[in-house]
């Protein structure tokens, strides 16, 4: 079973440093749900940084997918083309 972990806040250029300290330890969990709920704020920084969780998740054989993910997450990703190169989108 997923082990949920809540993001929230902005992921933008101005802060996307202090979410990957807040997130380093959790990103190391086997199969993990990230729930997006609480994010107030992103840019194109949010996308490369779901971008680079899914890598790191590939990479060390973790399973990591995403829940409620904000239209602006989807809308960026959609405009740079790399839907299908996000973290799996479950409901």
């Amino acid at each position: 079973m997923s082990e949920v972990v809540a993001v929230s806040g902005a992921i933008t250029l101005a802060s996307v440093e202090q979410v990957r300290r807040e997130m380093f330890d959790k990103l190391e969990r086997p199969d993990l749900l990230l729930d997006l709920g609480g994010v107030t704020e992103v840019d194109s920084t949010a996308v490369s940084l779901l971008l680079h969780w899914r890598r790191a998740a590939h990479l060390g054989k973790r399973k990591i997918s995403m829940r409620n993910v904000p239209d602006s997450v989807k809308s960026l990703a959609t405009l740079y083309g790399v839907n299908e190169l996000l973290p799996q989108i479950v409901d």
